[in-house]
């Protein structure tokens, strides 16, 4: 399991393996479920950045050293090594962030996983925004995957508990997440929930209302985990007293007893949120944060037609190498250079996948009409399709450790170079074949030779 590295930047997101994440020098965390932080340990040795609730988490759960925690307010822009991050709240767990991404790269809108609600609307650092990239958490992307409201998912479980006048309460929860029902249900029925020692511990450490204990007996609700909700222990809990479980989970659920209940209760966005943010946001594009799920069909007509911003290698400064460096690339050919410009950068998805999301790889879908312009960036040749602008220019070497964005030093490429080339966008090079264009390549440099 791991994050993903935000092709064309040096950013990476929700990724722990610094072995692999080739080419990211920033390092972000959105929150701190356990699929987003497999492998991050006391052993982490590199700045990592995330929301000030996460920070105390990642301390205390993780013993990741503070030393590399970098706390970053919610709702203010901050510049991290030439990087605008703006942090938003995701409304998805407890110190949960979306990221806005902003540099020579363009505009990037980070998701991860949140639940849409209309009051980010009135968030500042989107209103009117320009999203060159919307990286979205797709886990309920499908239209059948309907959803109630997490108030209304509430009203649910508080009717369903009304129900059951004599019965205790068990509650099926994660390590992080639902805390905010267990608050209500607590207010509602006015009653302590009965939590483990160290549960109640991080309740704490999130300043929640003080609704919360570990006596048992205390309150007649109780939080536990959710993988102990089973039938054995159904059976166990009622021989001493009528006892309901409640699940509350957008995903499906087996239930193995009768007085198992399932509530859609989901901190992750329901298709139709899904579909009123991307309409909101116009977005140019958009990459699925889950894996094989291929939902941009859906969005397409709500997407933004205006061009995807392209590195700006005018504004850079060139990169300074050592003269003996200079003089060995004054004697080679531009081959590799090239190679780099026409590779790109194809979009990935995220690799992992939470343990809200469902497996189950959905059908096809045959009654849903693609638009035609619709494409894959890896696939795409038409022009003047926005699908591959924003991809910068992959650095290496002392180039990635010294300037970021910065491009090429010009001091040893023809006058002219990057202007009648290397801003051009990438689907109006692939016109020519590659040995059509290497040939234009070969005969430009050799006319910037002529006096």
């Amino acid at each position: 399991m791991s994050g993903t590295v935000l092709p064309g930047t040096p950013i990476a997101v929700d990724f722990w393996s610094l072995r692999k994440a080739a080419g990211a020098r920033l390092f972000f965390l959105s929150h701190m479920h356990s699929d987003h932080t497999v492998g991050l340990s006391s052993t982490w040795s590199r700045p990592l950045y995330c929301s000030p609730l996460t920070a105390r988490l990642l301390h205390h759960r993780l013993q990741v050293p503070m030393c590399w925690i970098r706390s970053l307010e919610v709702g203010q822009s901050h510049v991290v090594d030439g990087v605008t991050v703006t942090l938003i709240d995701s409304n998805h767990c407890p110190g949960s962030v979306m990221f806005l991404f902003e540099g020579t790269f363009g505009t990037i809108l980070y998701t991860g996983d949140f639940r849409y609600t209309s009051t980010m609307q009135g968030e500042l650092a989107l209103k009117g925004r320009h999203i060159d990239r919307l990286y979205l958490d797709n886990t309920h992307c499908h239209p059948q995957r309907a959803l109630p409201s997490r108030a209304l998912a509430t009203r649910q479980v508080a009717r369903l508990i009304r129900a059951h006048p004599q019965h205790h309460v068990v509650i099926g929860v994660y390590t992080l997440g639902k805390e905010t029902l267990l608050v209500e249900l607590a207010l509602e029925f006015s009653t302590w929930v009965v939590v483990s020692p160290w549960r109640l511990e991080q309740m704490r450490l999130l300043e929640l209302p003080d609704v919360f204990t570990a006596e048992e007996g205390a309150g007649w609700i109780r939080a536990v985990d959710v993988a102990e909700i089973r039938w054995d222990t159904l059976v166990s809990w009622n021989k001493l007293h009528p006892t309901i479980a409640i699940i509350p989970t957008g995903r499906p659920v087996k239930v193995t007893h009768p007085k198992i209940h399932v509530i859609p209760y989901s901190d992750h966005s329901s298709f139709m949120e899904l579909r009123e943010f991307v309409k909101w946001l116009k977005p140019c594009s958009i990459i699925p944060i889950v894996k094989g799920d291929m939902c941009q069909v859906y969005f397409q007509e709500y997407l933004s037609s205006a061009p995807q911003v392209l590195p700006d290698f005018k504004g850079s400064k060139p990169v300074q190498e050592s003269g003996q460096r200079q003089s060995r690339r004054r004697g080679q050919k531009p081959t590799s250079l090239w190679k780099r410009v026409l590779r790109g950068s194809v979009p990935r998805g995220v690799v992992y996948e939470s343990p809200e999301k469902n497996t189950e790889k959905p059908k096809m879908l045959t009654d849903v009409k693609v638009p035609q312009q619709y494409c894959e960036p890896a696939l795409c040749s038409k022009e003047g399709c926005p699908c591959h602008r924003g991809e910068k220019e992959e650095l290496s070497g002392e180039q990635a450790r010294t300037a970021g964005a910065a491009p090429v030093s010009s001091e040893h490429l023809p006058t002219g170079f990057a202007e009648q080339y290397l801003l051009s966008p990438l689907n109006v090079l692939k016109q020519n074949s590659s040995q059509t264009f290497n040939q234009l390549v070969e005969d430009f440099f050799q006319k910037g030779d002529t006096p």
